[in-house]
């Protein structure tokens, strides 16, 4: 049978979770959802939406994808545009005086009051 007390990243065994997969497609994606959910919660909390809007992403590719390899390949090409592009983490380690710089410079956002929106009872 399959040893789930895996906890740690480092401790991730590609054949017990192949297994898991073929054996249990439920179980797997119970066991698949509760790492993710861990590690999000690990996340510094000013991360931690940013990382959950990236896991929606990646599940909707997964939902919407004609098949796993189609999947692996839309997510891969997320990745690889997050590192590449303009404001990518490429760009963020050869100028970060100048990421920083931009990212001061920007105005704050406006903040909106709900108070008219807010029922009267």
């Amino acid at each position: 049978m399959i040893d789930e007390k895996k906890e740690k990243p480092s401790d991730f065994d590609f054949d017990t979770w192949s297994a898991m997969a073929q054996q249990n497609p439920e179980k797997f994606e119970a066991m698949r959802q509760q790492l993710i959910d861990d590690l999000i919660a690990k996340t510094p909390a000013h991360l931690r939406q940013r990382m959950i809007g990236l896991q929606w992403q990646i599940d909707q590719m997964r939902r919407q994808a004609a098949n796993p390899l189609a999947a692996c390949i839309q997510i891969s090409n997320l990745m690889w545009d997050n590192v590449l592009k303009e404001k990518g983490l490429l760009n963020a380690l050869r100028e970060p005086r100048s990421i920083l710089k931009a990212l001061k410079s920007k105005p704050p956002g406006k903040v909106l009051s709900l108070e008219h929106y807010k029922s009267t009872k």
